[in-house]
This record gives C-alpha cells, structure tokens and sequence, in this order.
C-alpha cells in the first residue's frame, strides 16, 4: 500500500464519518452531502483495490496475510454500499448516523490493511 494515499483515505473516512455523526444527531436526513461523502469514499476504496492489484506486479507485495488484506478490502468496500443502502430505504436521522458509523468503521480497516501490507511478516 501506499502511505500517502492510505493517510488519505482515513482522513476523508474520519471527516465524512464526524461530519455524518453529527449531522444525523442533530437530526438531518440522509442529503446529497452526506450520500456523496460516502460516495468518495467507496471511489477511494476502488482506487485501493486497483492498487492492490498492481502492486505485488511491481514489487511491492504484501508483508501480512494476503487472504486477510483482501477480505478486509473488500469488506471495506460493501460498508458504504451498504450504509447508503439503508439510508436510501429508511430516510431518518439514524440512517444518516449509520453512514457514519460505517465510515468511520472503514478508516479503522484501512489502517489495519495498511499494518498488514506493510508491518506484518506471514
């Protein structure tokens, strides 16, 4: 993986997850602000998983468990699928906290893949 760009997806995930927390508990619905959040996200963990694919082609092969990396990317990557989903069919305060919850739940998996591509030896 690649530091600045895994510091990068955590920090978007932190913001966009703050920022829906707060909103859902100050009682906004799901908007086109909180769904886009979630939508860079998911576009970020995309990107992640085409660098994934090239990057054991160019050397730099994960240290960790690759069944371990790979299963957490792609969970990773239906949480956001997943949290707009239900935002979509249950338009309430609480839907708009759930995305948060799963955007911050993406930021904690993207620095422990990042731990398992780079500090863990198999």
């Amino acid at each position: 993986m690649i530091l600045w760009f895994t510091i990068t997806q955590v920090a978007v995930a932190v913001v966009v997850g703050l920022f829906c927390v707060i909103a859902g508990l100050a009682g906004r619905r799901p908007s086109d602000l909180t769904v886009g959040g979630m939508a860079l996200i998911e576009l970020l963990l995309i990107a992640q998983i085409v660098v994934a694919i090239i990057a054991p082609l160019a050397g730099n092969a994960p240290t960790g468990s690759a069944l371990e990396f790979w299963v957490y990317l792609i969970s990773a990557a239906l949480l956001p699928i997943a949290a707009v989903g239900w935002a979509l069919v249950e338009r309430s305060r609480w839907s708009t906290v759930i995305m948060g919850i799963a955007a911050l739940a993406v930021a904690v998996m993207v620095w422990r893949m990042h731990a398992i591509w780079t500090i863990q030896i198999a």
